[in-house]
């Protein structure tokens, strides 16, 4: 089933209301339900999950400093809406099917209100996980003005959530960002990328076996999800107009699996002036733009003197990555840019040349350097499965930086895989990447490098949460502890490799 392109208007998600404000904190409401919507018009509507009745949910948007509350309430009915294989840890048999815990990606908060894993609650919050604590969130919003999202975080069915619809824009402003004079208001535009499978009804397909089946099992979970859709905004293939002038867009790449090489078909630069933890020191231009999931990238399009023409925003990234499949005419189409709006005032917004400091954390300041391998396994399905230093998620806890401290960590990539790493509470810096023999570290766990140290790329020179770590190379990132201590986590943000052990509890200690 061939879907028509560019022929629904990219919805724009709304700023959620608080429900109370108080000149000291902020108070949300915020619930999860089921309901159908129209993703593309020659779709049947489809059932999915969202927030504040819509997917993707409203986005919160937060000052800087503001402390701020959240009630995640679950209201989904007790069934799944996508097969659920229950040999995954955490998503067993002794729990109930559907439950849910917010993270907000990227935030610096208290590790009670960070969406841990464990911490999972159900309907009216009947049953709740062994980590549950609290039914309301409190975000201190200690981070500079970013781009962040939020979505479910549950313990063995993260993939299944957040593919439902599960997610939603969070963005933290402050004063030196309105400073700057970005494009504003209307012309500020959040674009969250996703792909998607449909059945002829229109409901979400997600599949239940992996290409080579597991007989013994009714649903089992997949080494990754790729779909032949491609939705921005949970829009098919939308497009939108827009007035010949600059925009700035937040780029967030929430696929479960797919990476995304983005340019615009016109060949005009993309001013990307931010990464996932805020805006860099100066603006670049780029003709390309590469996310991995849970990446996000703030950028400035220029459509100024395009009067009538189509700009169309491609992909070129290959699914798996690196060496999967090739995007084909489909999956290589995001959406459409139309500058067909009048000007309704002269655009005074600005690329600025230079958006502020961004101290470099310096290596000698590191007291910790730790070695992370990230493997490939077998279960007792022969099921291929990944894990973080080898170790599962119930494995003792041996990732324990102290509070304030500096450290330095490798990932030692030792799969075919390119693996988005993602570290919860703080920023990183990427220092380097550098090819090595894998055989050889496998057999004398020594890191032999076989070629020269590689700057991150341009893109990726600012405060980071989520890193490509690729295949036969050492990834190093450094990044401090704090300003919080207590249980966090870090994974992988390859939602099928998180949900199927690749992720790891590691705990901040005074």
């Amino acid at each position: 089933m061939i879907l028509s392109k560019f022929v629904d208007e990219l919805p724009i998600p709304p700023v959620l209301k608080p429900y109370r404000k108080h000149p000291y904190h902020t108070y949300y409401k915020v619930h999860m339900t089921e309901f159908k919507q129209s993703l593309h018009s020659e779709l049947n509507d489809t059932t999915v999950w969202g927030y504040e009745g819509r997917y993707p949910g409203p986005t919160i948007e937060v000052e800087s400093g503001e402390k701020v509350f959240v009630k995640w309430i679950n209201n989904l009915p007790a069934k799944h809406l996508l097969p659920v294989d229950y040999t995954v840890h955490g998503a067993h048999l002794d729990v109930p099917e559907v439950r849910t815990v917010v993270h907000v990606h990227g935030a610096s908060v208290e590790p009670e209100s960070d969406g841990y894993p464990e911490a999972w609650f159900t309907k009216g919050f009947k049953k709740v996980g062994p980590y549950y604590t609290k039914k309301v969130y409190r975000y201190d919003n200690c981070m500079r003005s970013c781009t962040l999202w939020y979505h479910d975080h549950t313990l063995g069915i993260t993939r299944l959530n957040i593919y439902a619809g599960l997610a939603g824009f969070y963005l933290v402003r402050d004063q030196q960002e309105r400073l700057l004079n970005l494009p504003c208001g209307s012309y500020e535009i959040p674009l969250m990328i996703q792909d998607k499978s449909f059945n002829k009804d229109g409901s979400l397909y997600y599949p239940r076996q992996p290409e080579k089946p597991v007989p013994e099992l009714k649903t089992s979970i997949v080494p990754e999800f790729i779909g032949d859709t491609i939705l921005v905004n949970g829009k098919v293939w939308p497009y939108l107009k827009v007035e010949p002038r600059k925009y700035r867009f937040r780029l967030l790449n929430a696929s479960n699996t797919r990476f995304y090489r983005l340019k615009l078909d016109s060949g005009q630069l993309l001013y990307q002036i931010g990464t996932d933890g805020g805006l860099m020191e100066y603006p670049i231009g780029v003709k390309e733009i590469m996310l991995a999931p849970a990446e996000r990238a703030d950028v400035i399009i220029d459509f100024t003197n395009l009067e009538g023409k189509n700009i169309i925003m491609t992909n070129d990234a290959p699914a798996s990555f690196p060496t999967g499949d090739p995007a084909d005419k489909n999956t290589g189409t995001v959406m459409q840019f139309r500058v067909t709006l009048p000007l309704s005032n002269i655009d005074t917004s600005v690329i600025p040349s230079y958006m502020g400091p961004l101290p470099k954390i310096k290596e000698k300041s590191a007291s910790k350097i730790r070695y992370l391998t990230l493997n490939d396994n077998m279960d007792k399905y022969g099921r291929e499965f990944m894990l973080l230093d080898n170790k599962q998620w119930d494995a003792p806890i041996t990732e324990n930086p102290k509070l304030g401290s500096t450290e330095i960590w490798y990932l030692i990539n030792l799969t075919t895989d390119t693996h988005p790493i993602h570290v919860h509470l703080i920023d990183f810096q990427i220092l380097d990447r550098r090819a090595f023999d894998v055989e050889r570290f496998k057999k004398e766990r020594v890191i032999h490098y076989t070629g020269p140290s590689i700057p991150p790329e341009p893109q990726e020179r600012g405060l980071k949460d989520t890193v490509r770590a690729n295949p036969n190379q050492v990834t190093r990132i450094i990044m401090k502890f704090g300003p919080y201590t207590g249980l966090y986590v870090w994974h992988c943000h390859i939602l099928e490799h998180e949900d199927h052990e690749m992720m790891r509890p590691f705990v901040v200690i005074r």
